[in-house]
């Protein structure tokens, strides 16, 4: 049965959950604090100075109930990255964001506040993209539970942003999803800074050759590949075909998904995506 937009809670597990952030923990959002006491009367006036956004194109990425008639809202927003916002009253039956609140939907919002969780005080829907469907749909899904557990909060990546309205109109257009979601993934690492460069050698620094085999060390990137290691091999010519994003090949496309697959889970700390594993059980199907 096609799944829908408001099944996205029974797919990705709650932003806000008791569970810890792991993108804030792995990647603070500041530096040491500075010492004395013109470091911290500083600090105090930036926390007392409350937040005031308008007009921001995003998306929801995930949302889940928060007391009688609210909800928090996780949104990607194109110029603030991941935002917490609780949305107060969209539970009720005559909210004007009960139907807006919706993923994969364009939006422009506001909110307001200074602490890790703001006030939405404005959602209106902007349109322009056509709605995922099928499959589509589940791939949507897949691209904010990656997100959701990548990103770090308020951490802006406007290129990312544009490239993820970029993967859901492909997707909407039925261009062919393992393409598509293989693209986003390779583009989404590069932009949190550790997606490394597949055309060089991280060893010798010497251009990658295509006939020759290779493994992407997580941290370093491609090496000539050890007796020990646990890493996919992979051709050099996929390398190169998917810093190109080139996925012509089926050789290509093949070998980047278990590399990709490999990659993510390194990045992710082994925390399991719930909607690869929905896709998997789909197509055993």
């Amino acid at each position: 049965m096609p799944l829908t937009q408001n099944e996205s809670s029974s797919i990705i597990e709650p932003a806000g959950s008791s569970q810890p952030d792991h993108a804030q923990q792995a990647r603070p959002a500041g530096g040491a604090p500075r010492r004395g006491s013109t470091g911290t009367a500083s600090r105090s006036r930036f926390q007392e100075k409350e937040i005031r956004i308008a007009g921001q194109p995003a998306f929801v990425l995930h949302s889940y109930p928060y007391k009688e008639t609210s909800l928090i809202v996780d949104v990607f927003a194109r110029d603030h990255g991941r935002v917490a916002l609780v949305a107060k009253g969209a539970k009720r039956p005559h909210s004007k964001l009960r139907g807006v609140l919706q993923t994969f939907q364009p939006l422009s919002v506001g909110w307001t506040g200074k602490a890790e969780i703001k006030t939405l005080t404005d959602a209106e829907w902007i349109g322009g993209l056509l709605p995922l469907e099928k499959s589509a749909l589940l791939c949507g899904f897949y691209l904010n539970e990656l997100l959701l557990k990548l990103l770090a909060r308020d951490d802006p990546h406007p290129a990312l942003f544009d490239h993820y309205v970029a993967t859901l109109n492909q997707l909407a257009h039925d261009e062919p999803p393992p393409i598509v979601l293989r693209k986003f993934e390779r583009i989404l690492l590069k932009e949190t800074g550790v997606g490394g460069d597949f055309s060089l050698s991280s060893e010798t620094g010497a251009a990658i050759v295509a006939a020759d085999t290779y493994v992407v060390d997580p941290e370093q990137g491609p090496r000539s590949p050890r007796a020990d290691d646990t890493a996919p091999r992979v051709s050099g010519k996929t390398l190169l075909d998917m810093e190109r994003e080139d996925y012509s090949d089926s050789n290509t496309q093949l070998q980047s998904k278990f590399l990709m697959r490999f990659l993510l889970a390194h990045h992710l700390g082994g925390a399991p995506l719930n909607t690869r594993q929905i896709l998997l059980d789909l197509m055993q199907l």
